[in-house]
C-alpha cells in the first residue's frame, strides 16, 4: 500500500513517526527518544550537507529513509516541536476551534531536505486564567473522528497525564479546557517531599488503597481541599493504616480523587479518555467511584487528528478512516 502522509507526534520527551497509506491507515510506525529537550547532537550529512541542527538531525532519523523512498510526500506534525522551544513556533489559535480552523492555519517549516513540515498550532483559551495546550488539541480532534456523529451531544474529553486535560468539545468544536498538574505534583511529593520516605515500590496496584485515596477526596474530609488531606498520606502509614507499598497508590488515588471532584455537572456528559491505556485505567476507576457511569477509552487518536488536520489543510485526500 502506497504511503501518502508523514505524520509526526512530537513532544517534549519523545518523537512518534506514523508512516499513513489512504484513509489514514497506519502502514508503519516508530519510536524516538528525541523529544525536543532531548535532540541528538552528533552531526552527519544529510542532503549532502554536513548538520549539526538537533531538530534536523531528529527529523532525518524519525523519517530520512521514508521521504528517500517517496521524496514529494507531505508531513504534518503536533505537539512541543511548534511551541517557543520548539523547530518553528506555529501561533495559538483562539476556542473555540476544530479541524477547519486549525487545519487552515498550519506553520510551515522547509527542512534541509526541501521537505515542507506544516506544524499544527497549539489552542489558547483566554480569559481571567489563560490555558493552553499543544498536542492534545489533535487527540482530542483525532477522538472525534472515531465517535458517533451527533453534533449537538456534550462530551468531556480526557487525556490523564503530567499535566491532565479535560475538553469540553460541542457541535464538534473545542469550546473549553481545563488544567490540573496531577501527574507532576505526584511525581513532585513522592520524589522530593517527606510523603516519599516512607513510600515502597510495589510490584502491583494497590487497588484498596488507591479506592481509599479517591473515597477521602469525595468525602467531607476532601471538601477542605488537596493541601489538607495530602499528609494523610504519610500520618496513615504513622499509624499502621497504610503500609508503605500501599502509600504511593494511595496517594495516587486522593490526587486524582480531588483532580474529578472539579468535573461534577448536571447532568453529566459521556467521558471519553485518550491516552496512556494504565493511567487511564485508573481514571476510569476513579471516574465510576465519583459516580459517572459513561466512560469510555480511545485508541490511536493522534493518527487519526493528525490525519484529520492533513486532509482539512489539503495535504492529503478527504476519506473516512477505517474503524
Amino acid at each position: 500500500m502506497q504511503a501518502q502522509l508523514i505524520a509526526l507526534d512530537w513532544g517534549t520527551s519523545s518523537l512518534r513517526a506514523y508512516k499513513l497509506g489512504p484513509a489514514g491507515v497506519v502502514l508503519e510506525r516508530r519510536a524516538l527518544a528525541s523529544g525536543i529537550m532531548h535532540l541528538p547532537t552528533e552531526a552527519r550529512v544529510i542532503a549532502g550537507v554536513l548538520c549539526c541542527d538537533g531538530f534536523e538531525l531528529a527529523f532525518d532519523a524519525a523519517c530520512g529513509d521514508w521521504l528517500d523512498e517517496q521524496p514529494t510526500l507531505p508531513v504534518i506534525a503536533c505537539g512541543m516541536v511548534g511551541s517557543a522551544q520548539g523547530w518553528s513556533e506555529a501561533v495559538y489559535r483562539d476556542t473555540p476551534a476544530d479541524v477547519a480552523t486549525l487545519g487552515q492555519a498550519l506553520h510551515v517549516v522547509r527542512s534541509l531536505r526541501g521537505v515542507d513540515v506544516h506544524i499544527v498550532p497549539g489552542v489558547i483559551q483566554r480569559g481571567g486564567l489563560p490555558n493552553v495546550m499543544r498536542g492534545e488539541e489533535t487527540q482530542v480532534l483525532g477522538v472525534l473522528q472515531s465517535l458517533p456523529l451527533d453534533l449537538t451531544h456534550r462530551r468531556l474529553i480526557g487525556l490523564p497525564g503530567s499535566h491532565s486535560k479535560w475538553v469540553e468539545v460541542v457541535e464538534g468544536c473545542i469550546t473549553h479546557f481545563d488544567t490540573f498538574m496531577t501527574g507532576e505534583l505526584f511525581a513532585v511529593l513522592s520524589q522530593h517531599s517527606i510523603l516519599g520516605r516512607t513510600q515502597q515500590p510495589s510490584a502491583q496496584f494497590q487497588a484498596e488503597a488507591f479506592d481509599r485515596g479517591v473515597q477521602v477526596a469525595l468525602s467531607t474530609d476532601g471538601q477542605r481541599g488537596p493541601l489538607s488531606t495530602l499528609f494523610s498520606a504519610r500520618t496513615l502509614g504513622l499509624t499502621g493504616e497504610l503500609a508503605g507499598d500501599e502509600q504511593a497508590d494511595y496517594l495516587s488515588g486522593l490526587l486524582i480523587g480531588h483532580e474529578l471532584l472539579a468535573l461534577n455537572s448536571d447532568p453529566q456528559p459521556d467521558i471519553v479518555l485518550v491516552g496512556n491505556t494504565q493511567l487511564c485505567t485508573r481514571y476510569q476507576r476513579a471516574l465510576a467511584l465519583c459516580g459517572f457511569s459513561h466512560v469510555t477509552l480511545a485508541q490511536e487518536a493522534t493518527e487519526r487528528g493528525l490525519w484529520q488536520l492533513a486532509a482539512a489543510a489539503g495535504l492529503v485526500p478527504a476519506s473516512v478512516q477505517p474503524d
